[in-house]
């Protein structure tokens, strides 16, 4: 509503009267005369002769003394006096004391004409003291002939209509026959005098009357045909004239209408608005020096009291007269190049007694002209306010306050005593905190653009450049340095308007920064230095302005929350961290992608490097310590925070290598054969045919059942010692980059780096546990893959197959040797002990396989385990190799099951048929008195497991052990 009264212009703006003024930008500027049009081409000249004939009228009929006359040829004959005029006129003017008008306008009382003064001084001491009455025939530029006409036709009327006041005759009319082409110079100047006074009664009378015209009556209508027609031939003006008489009476039925139709005290012709508004305005001109159009002269207290006395002719009053002399100190600061201050003070002093008498009256005449007044003077300070970084700097700061106060009171009376909305709303709305939000906000909106197009033009020169700042960086270190101005210039002069000016200040700026920034952010996909830069400069800006807000508003009512909330955060550490995790999503899709590609290429050749491991470990590693070091130079605060993103990425990407270094190699259970059903031996079922005829298909039978196997058998021993050491070289990187990585977080810039310096335990552990897994897993699979596969043919096949005593163990370890030799010269120092303790383990393991699940093709005698324990030994002499190599504790712990087993092979059948009786109750209860069970396979052999001693009596090669199998479970003899 205020917004809509702001735009409003005064009805009838006269192109006549206005001011081209220069704006901002030496862009012309039209300041329209807010008191409207008067038409009928009434010039400037016009209405100042006018206003000087009412001015002269009106205070020659105030006087106590009769009106004189001195003709010119006296006063050539007095040439070096002027006549006496009457008291009202006659105020010495040669000693002024200080002005009690310019000090209630707070204007300066010396004068700016000084030096031409006192340049003339010499000359006016031997002339008499200059007077009110001719100091304003001077100012308004009036000749001495023309002065001498208007006082001599003056004092003929007066003659004529003695007792009658001024006010009640209508001096034009009046004056029109008072001369006659003779009394002017020439026949074309009375004819412009005539046409003048015809078209001030024009416009006094119809154009602006006083009072509203009556519809019927036609005095208005002959008055018009007077006019014309005396602008094509001038009528005669004589007593007995028709044409004049036709003229005074319809100049009189009209001037001396009143509002109850009695007659009216006074006439009604120049007290019309806006006519009466512009004869005002041109007495008030008057007070402006001639010699220095922008000094009020000193004598403004005389003259003002003089120009008052108009008031019953032209219909003023104090308040109409603070109105028009505001619009004239106005206009005349426009008017002279905006150069002395003075004048705009003193308009801001008469707007308070303005906004008083706004107060005072709802006269719509005086609203109208006040509404257009203000509205012409709002205009005028809200395009430099709305701008005002343009407009004021440094020098002028001063004039800032003034303006903003004219525009605040403008506003302010335009909105609480004129508008009628906001009398209904008075409570919500505070003018002029409005207004000056208003001003701040346009202001720092304009200024933020300019920023933007100086940072442009410094961009586009500056592009080839190296290290050069991105465009928002220099943008934002320009608005830091604006807000700072601003807090330190502006907003201690609009804080007395707005509480919190500074704050609005500030909100604005990063609201338009904010823009910038978020179509920025909008328009980024990745991280890049330039991006980074950006939002570092826009994170300290952001702090920069809350600072400033949250200082300016220490002392509101809400401590500044108004201002904060109005300022949504930039958040540029959550888009750092956003850019900085599709970085790093980004560098772990590569190292996925890499460790795919180059894994399906990996050949695990032993000769590639001379420490045995895979070239593309070598690879994985480099690409994480590069990708480690690529993140901590990121020039970001907040390396502790967002670096569990990326170690748990590149721990995952670990885990898929090793996982794939791992995967196809298979386990123990994958190499270990399917255990055969039991059958039970018969005394000879080793000698004659069968073991001549029956062995090869036996052979047959146990291919197939080593064909069972799950694992991919065509990786070589070495290969799987490349394998094992290239997970034991990434464990122990994995320990080099956990300290690096400690370092890294300790060097960082933040205050979190606490809670994960000390944590290298942790870091990678998921990987370092797989890597350990894995290299468990690949040492077991490579030892079982040896026995079981590599060396079937002399082991899982051979040994002890048909008679003991021929097919013992020699060939096995002659084999096993060489493969330990290479295992040995393959594998790393670290992870050796490991491999080849569990290749004994898988030996020690086969042969009890051997011995308890070798199938059919085995039985072994009561004798033939002396062979048997001296084979078990010459195997762990293999491993101990005369103190080079595994310990002897070692060598120990692993074969205490062997030999627990080996000492039932030395038991007599009827031992051990006592032995698995014993042990059957032991597990099995009573219940296996009356029937014993068929122990379950378990596959952890040990003496006192029901299933080991029945294996060993199911390979007793004698009849006790066969009819005790045959009685007690039927075992056949063979599959």
């Amino acid at each position: 509503m205020a917004n809509e009264i702001f735009r409003e212009r005064g009805v009838g703006e006269s192109k006549k009267h206005t001011v081209m003024i220069m704006a901002d930008g030496g862009a012309a500027m039209e300041l329209p005369n807010p008191f409207g049009e008067v038409g009928n081409s009434l010039s400037d000249s016009d209405l100042r002769e006018t206003a000087y004939v009412v001015f002269v009228g009106a205070g020659r009929s105030s006087g106590g003394k009769p009106l004189t006359y001195i003709s010119q040829s006296e006063k050539a004959e007095r040439s070096s006096s002027f006549s006496a005029p009457p008291p009202s006129l006659q105020r010495s003017l040669t000693s002024t004391a200080a002005s009690k008008v310019k000090k209630a306008l707070g204007m300066n009382s010396s004068s700016k004409r000084g030096a031409a003064m006192e340049s003339s001084a010499a000359q006016a001491k031997s002339k008499k003291p200059v007077t009110a009455g001719e100091l304003m025939r001077v100012q308004m530029r009036v000749s001495e002939q023309t002065d001498s006409r208007i006082r001599r036709g003056l004092l003929r009327i007066a003659a004529g209509q003695l007792g009658r006041r001024i006010e009640s005759i209508v001096l034009p009319l009046e004056l029109l026959q008072q001369f006659k082409p003779s009394d002017f110079p020439n026949h074309p100047e009375y004819e412009a005098w005539q046409k003048r006074n015809l078209k001030v009664l024009e416009a006094g009378l119809v154009l602006h009357p006083y009072l509203p015209l009556n519809k019927t009556d036609t005095a208005p209508q002959r008055l018009r045909q007077m006019v014309r027609g005396a602008l094509e031939k001038p009528i005669e003006t004589g007593k007995n004239s028709e044409s004049m008489q036709v003229l005074r009476n319809a100049v009189m039925s009209l001037a001396c209408r009143s509002f109850d139709g009695h007659p009216p005290e006074a006439c009604h012709w120049a007290d019309g608005p806006p006519l009466n508004l512009h004869l005002y305005q041109m007495l008030l001109e008057a007070c402006f020096d001639l010699n220095d159009e922008i000094s009020i002269i000193e004598e403004i207290d005389d003259v003002l009291e003089l120009i008052k006395k108009t008031w019953v002719i032209l219909g003023m009053n104090q308040m109409l007269h603070n109105l028009c002399f505001a619009w004239v100190l106005f206009h005349r600061y426009v008017a002279s190049g905006q150069v002395e201050n003075d004048l705009l003070f003193a308009v801001n002093s008469l707007l308070i007694e303005i906004e008083k008498d706004a107060k005072a009256t709802k006269d719509p005449a005086y609203v109208k002209v006040l509404s257009s007044t203000l509205s012409s003077m709002l205009g005028w300070a809200e395009k430099r306010l709305l701008a005002y970084h343009d407009t004021f700097c440094n020098g002028d700061i001063d004039l800032m306050q003034i303006v903003v106060s004219l525009g605040v009171t403008a506003a302010k009376i335009l909105v609480e005593d004129i508008s009628h909305e906001y009398r209904r709303k008075r409570k919500e709305v505070d003018v002029a905190c409005d207004r000056v939000d208003t001003y701040i906000r346009s202001s720092l909106r304009a200024a933020f653009a300019q920023r933007m197009e100086k940072v442009n033009t410094i961009r586009q020169s500056s592009k080839n450049r190296k290290n050069s700042l991105p465009l928002l960086s220099i943008l934002a270190q320009e608005i830091t340095e604006l807000a700072f101005s601003e807090k330190g210039m502006y907003s201690p002069i609009l804080k007395k308007w707005h509480p919190l000016a500074a704050g609005v200040a500030v909100a604005t700026l990063h609201a338009c920064f904010g823009n910038e920034l978020k179509q920025f952010v909008s328009s980024i996909s990745e991280l890049t230095p330039d991006a980074l830069q950006v939002l570092k400069s826009a994170d300290k800006l952001e702090k920069d302005l809350v600072l400033i807000a949250v200082a300016d508003s220490a002392e509101s009512e809400d401590g500044g929350k108004s201002i904060i909330q109005a300022m949504p955060p930039y958040e540029a550490e959550a888009v750092v961290a956003k850019l900085v995790k599709s970085w790093i999503r980004s560098r772990l899709d590569i190292l996925k992608e890499w460790v795919d590609r180059n894994l399906q290429q990996e050949v695990w050749n032993p000769q590639a490097n001379k420490e045995r491991f895979a070239p593309s470990a070598v690879e994985v590693l480099r690409i994480i310590d590069e990708t480690l070091e690529a993140f901590f130079l990121l020039p970001i605060q907040s390396h502790p925070i967002l670096f569990p993103d990326l170690l748990t990425g590149l721990d995952r990407c670990l885990q898929q290598y090793i996982s794939k270094a791992k995967s196809g190699c298979g386990t123990r259970s994958t190499f270990i054969p399917t255990l055969p059903a039991l059958t039970r031996c018969s005394a000879g079922s080793k000698f004659g045919t069968f073991k001549k005829k029956e062995k090869p298909h036996m052979g047959q039978r146990r291919k197939a059942q080593v064909g069972t196997m799950n694992g991919d058998c065509s990786f070589s021993i070495p290969q799987l010692c490349v394998r094992i050491n290239t997970l034991q070289h990434i464990r122990k990187e994995l320990q080099v980059l956990g300290n690096r990585i400690v370092t890294y977080l300790r060097n960082c810039e933040s205050n979190h780096v606490e809670d994960n310096a000390d944590g290298s335990g942790k870091i990678f552990e998921l990987s370092a546990a797989a890597c350990l897994e894995g290299i468990l897993q690949l040492c077991e699979a490579t030892a079982y893959k040896i026995i079981f596969h590599d060396l079937s043919h002399v082991f899982w096949d051979g040994l002890y197959a048909g008679e003991v005593s021929s097919s013992r163990i020699e060939s096995f370890l002659q084999e096993l040797e060489q493969i330990l030799e290479i295992v040995s010269t393959t594998v790393h120092d670290r992870v050796r002990t490991r491999v080849i303790t569990d290749i004994m383990r898988a030996s020690f393991d086969g042969l009890l396989l051997v011995l308890l699940a070798g199938g059919p093709s085995r039985a072994f005698t009561l004798q033939d385990s002396e062979i048997i324990e001296e084979d078990f030994k010459f195997l762990m002499e293999l491993f101990w190799a005369n103190g080079d190599g595994l310990p002897t504790e070692l060598i120990d712990k692993h074969s205490i099951a062997v030999k627990s087993i080996l000492l039932l092979f030395r038991s007599d059948t009827e031992s051990l048929i006592e032995r698995f009786k014993s042990v059957s109750l032991e597990t099995y209860g009573s219940s296996a008195k009356s029937r014993l069970p068929l122990p379950p396979t378990s596959g952890q052999w040990s003496p006192t497991e029901p299933n080991t001693v029945l294996r060993v009596l199911c390979y007793r090669q004698d009849d006790m052990a066969a009819k005790f199998l045959k009685k007690n479970y039927n075992l056949p003899k063979k599959l």
